[in-house]
């Protein structure tokens, strides 16, 4: 496996907790746009929630890889509670139906960012936890921060302390671009300084000035990330999204629109890579 570009499903439900069961129509909208995977928060996983190895058949039939489950937590306390250990468990046992797929982790958005550095070392303890259960179960686990304003991760400070914390013997990391940008950061840089550590990657396009865009009109440089993934071996999936005021209105199209910039801009960098 080499650089595989697939959609989150978040274009379509932004909403980590809007439970639907909008697979079908995802995977085919991801089908017919011309990427290869998907990345599905578990809100959305429908009557496949419980029957894995149903999901396995239809993917197979469509001709779509699952990259990655993005399951969600609260982490509220300095250890999991016995319902995030089952929910966390669960998961862990779904994915093992698809080999090479991973259990793509966000720390919700808390209400502020009150005791900031015990929140931040309590979420990354659980995280911790998890990853370990993941990788003695032969799943690949990966952080992912966020950047709203009252979200535990978002600055350059808080990146700190999450990579001074995160145990990466057994959780990875998941760079969103888009969010880097919003927390004020290069999103180039992030990914050049922790390429070891990164096993699942997000894409979505954010100007200077925090405002989500378009992919290819805002201030991250996806051409320059994905060369340097490229450069460096990188053997996983880029997940795109998009959360502009468009996307609410059309992610269908907006995913199309997404596909085309792929194919221009980041495909050939990739096909590149594979020369000898």
């Amino acid at each position: 496996m080499t650089i595989k570009f697939g959609c989150h499903s978040s274009t379509w439900v932004l909403d980590y907790d809007k439970e639907m069961d909008y697979v079908h129509h995802i995977v085919d909208v991801v089908r017919d746009s011309g990427f290869q995977g998907i990345d599905v928060q578990v809100a959305l996983l429908g009557k496949y929630k419980h029957h894995p190895e149903r999901l396995k058949e239809m993917l197979k039939s469509k001709g779509v890889e699952l990259a990655a489950l993005t399951v969600p937590f609260t982490w509220a306390n300095r250890t999991e509670s016995a319902e995030e250990i089952k929910r966390a468990d669960y998961y862990i046992d779904f994915l093992k139906h698809f080999p090479g797929a991973v259990m793509n982790v966000p720390s919700r958005v808390g209400p502020n960012r009150d005791n900031l550095l015990q929140r931040q070392k309590d979420i990354v303890n659980c995280a911790n936890a998890l990853g370990k259960r993941a990788y003695e179960n032969g799943v690949v686990a990966s952080f992912h921060p966020a950047s709203p304003a009252t979200s535990y991760f978002r600055t350059e400070d808080d990146y700190k302390v999450l990579f001074s914390q995160l145990d990466t013997r057994f959780i990875g990391y998941t760079p969103d671009a888009g969010h880097i940008t919003a927390g004020g950061m290069n999103a180039l840089d992030v990914v050049r300084q922790n390429l070891p550590i990164i096993k699942h990657v997000h894409f979505k396009d954010c100007s200077s000035d925090y405002v989500w865009r378009k992919m290819g009109t805002g201030a991250v440089d996806f051409p320059g990330i994905v060369q340097l993934l490229t450069d460096n071996g990188y053997d996983g999936w880029i997940m795109v999204e998009e959360e502009t005021p468009e996307t609410a209105q059309d992610p269908d199209r907006v995913i199309h629109a997404v596909h085309d910039y792929v194919e221009t801009n980041l495909y050939p960098i990739v096909k590149m890579g594979r020369q000898p």
